[in-house]
């Protein structure tokens, strides 16, 4: 102690004493308290100076006092005597505090974001994702994996979202586009001999925000394999995945072997293809008891002749739950547009039976066929929608997290990853009723491929997957299809004559054609990993400078008008919508 130090920073907070100051002094690595008193000639001109202001101190190191020292910061043992300092950078009026994590307007954040960086919990946040991206990258580096950077002005694709067009002034009305994946570069890699490829790539859509997704641009870890199949590919990444999570987070893993969910399976059982495991909850289809004549629920009965199908949920020991409790989700239910969640608790006197308002409608025998089939027992309560498939999908969906939450049965110290896999190669669009591809275009199919019956699209599986922790979808893969026959014949199914692949995809199925090798890979998303890490509901918690919700940037005027020099050199000419 008594040591001297010259220490630089932002003033954080100033409480006055009376005859003493109490100054903290923050920086990147955190805040030190420094003091003093009315004897030192700087007295009265630090008690004047705005917050932020930046200033270097020179003082010496004191012990602090048994009663006062702060276990809450790295410094909490020792403070420093000012005796001199210095003005270094001064400070207007704030719109916002910065010494508290209170909530502001998300305009006043995004606008003045470079203040909002100071606050501590969001500045732990762009260091914590610091730390991962290097962690990442050390990791990949030993698990043999070569970084490459792949190009950002590209061609347009006419998969996925929407593109963000870039002009070419040498070649004018022509247009690169900004990449929404290095899907592509990444395969051409592969074909290129390179066998273990990764990068933390920037990539841009034209989508709309939400919370786990920025508008514009996103970074994730995208990789690529050479001679593998869809298990090597999981290999690697639950290696990293447990890794990462257990070096950064305190929490626990449900799974150190990630459990595998068909795609079928994900949206009976959960109602959607990104589960939560960390809900116990089940989703089980007694479409089948609607066909008895022991049962009279005519709703029900009436509706499933039509085509519509019922599904259950079944919690646990909620017999004693009041009657407000299921009245509740019924009406949360029907607030979402549903018809309501209809409901009985099963119970037991000389025989079983179903209180509620619907359990006289159900026989004793249609109650144990119930229980039989959903694994239920006496003081179980079940929930019962009836729709069309779509629509009940997304209603149980919505249902199982409601009712887990108001039971409290979600363990939030708990990471639960998982693969969803067998993904349909095809759907039907509803509206045009053409068949498209559901997932990604590039992916080989399931099976021998010269006994695939490409007569029935809609049955055929890919080798696609996803990854999911905690309800969020991570990343999405696939093995890709290195076949340039079969490319264009799944091309065709979804109405791409053999022209149009060869014009759009020109790259890529050329250097098919030259002896590609199998490959698959897969590139979670960096943003949500970290978002996951910080414990963050809102992906732009953790991202540096993101957009607000309509894609601008309020801290840079961006998007922004340009001249009509700078339009005359692109060859461009606006014509706005009215």
């Amino acid at each position: 102690m008594g040591k001297k130090v010259l220490l630089s920073g932002w003033i954080n907070k100033i409480r006055d004493h009376g005859n003493l100051l109490f100054l903290d002094l923050r920086d990147n690595y955190g805040i030190t308290q420094c003091i003093i008193d009315n004897e030192n000639k700087n007295f009265s001109k630090i008690e004047k100076i705005q917050l932020e202001t930046v200033i270097s101190i020179n003082g010496k190191v004191l012990d602090r006092s048994t009663e006062t020292i702060n276990k809450e910061i790295k410094t909490g043992e020792i403070e420093v005597s000012i005796e001199s300092f210095n003005i270094l950078g001064t400070c207007k009026e704030l719109p916002m505090p910065i010494f508290s994590d209170q909530e502001y307007a998300e305009e006043i954040r995004l606008k003045y974001r470079f203040l909002d960086l100071r606050r501590k919990k969001i500045h732990e946040n762009i260091i914590l994702r610091s730390k991962v991206i290097s962690f990442i990258r050390n990791e990949m580096s030993n698990l043999g994996f070569l970084e490459f950077q792949t190009p950002i002005l590209t061609s347009s694709s006419p998969e996925g979202a929407r593109d963000f067009l870039v002009p070419s002034r040498l070649n004018p009305g022509k247009f690169y586009a900004l990449p929404q994946a290095p899907q592509q570069f990444k395969q051409l890699i592969m074909v290129s001999g390179f066998d273990k490829y990764f990068q933390i790539a920037p990539c841009f859509r034209d989508e709309d925000a939400r919370a786990d997704r920025s508008p514009g641009e996103f970074y994730q870890l995208d990789l690529e394999m050479s001679f593998v199949e869809q298990e090597d590919v999981f290999n690697v990444v639950e290696k990293l995945l447990i890794s990462t999570f257990k070096k950064f987070s305190n929490k626990k893993l449900m799974f150190n072997k990630f459990p595998k969910i068909t795609y079928s399976d994900a949206l009976l059982k959960y109602g959607s293809d990104k589960p939560d495991l960390r809900n116990p909850l089940i989703i089980n289809d007694i479409t089948d008891i609607f066909t008895r004549e022991d049962v009279s629920f005519e709703i029900f009965k009436k509706l499933v002749k039509t085509g519509s199908r019922v599904r259950c949920i079944v919690t646990k020991s909620t017999q004693d739950k009041p009657r407000s409790f299921f009245d509740n989700i019924d009406k949360w239910a029907k607030d979402q547009g549903a018809s309501g969640l209809a409901y009985f608790t099963i119970e037991e006197s000389d025989e079983i039976f179903a209180k509620g308002p619907i359990g006289k409608f159900f026989s004793r025998e249609a109650l144990e066929k119930i229980m039989e089939k959903t694994q239920a027992k006496v003081g179980d309560s079940v929930f019962l929608a009836c729709d069309k498939q779509k629509e009940l999908e997304k209603i149980t969906s919505l249902a199982r997290d409601k009712i887990a939450k108001d039971l409290d049965l979600i363990d939030e110290n708990i990471f639960a990853f998982c693969w969803v896999i067998d993904y349909p190669m095809f759907e039907r669009d509803e509206q045009t009723n053409k068949i498209e591809f559901s997932h990604n275009p590039f992916s080989m199919p399931q099976g021998d491929i010269g006994k695939i019956n490409f007569e029935k699209p809609l049955d055929i599986l890919a080798y696609q997957y996803d990854i999911v922790c905690n309800g969020i979808e991570l990343s999405s893969g696939a093995i890709r299809n290195h076949i340039p026959e079969l490319m264009y014949k799944l091309f065709s199914i979804a109405g791409y004559d053999k022209k149009q692949v060869d014009e759009k995809f020109s790259g890529m199925i050329n250097a098919l054609s030259y002896g590609a090798p199998p490959h698959g890979g897969i590139a979670p998303g960096i943003d949500r990993i970290v978002m996951l890490l910080a414990n963050e509901k809102n992906i732009r918690e953790v991202t540096m400078f993101p957009m607000n919700q309509n894609a601008q940037d309020l801290m840079m005027d961006a998007p922004s008008n340009v001249s009509e020099n700078q339009l005359k050199e692109l060859s461009l000419l606006l014509k706005l919508k009215k």
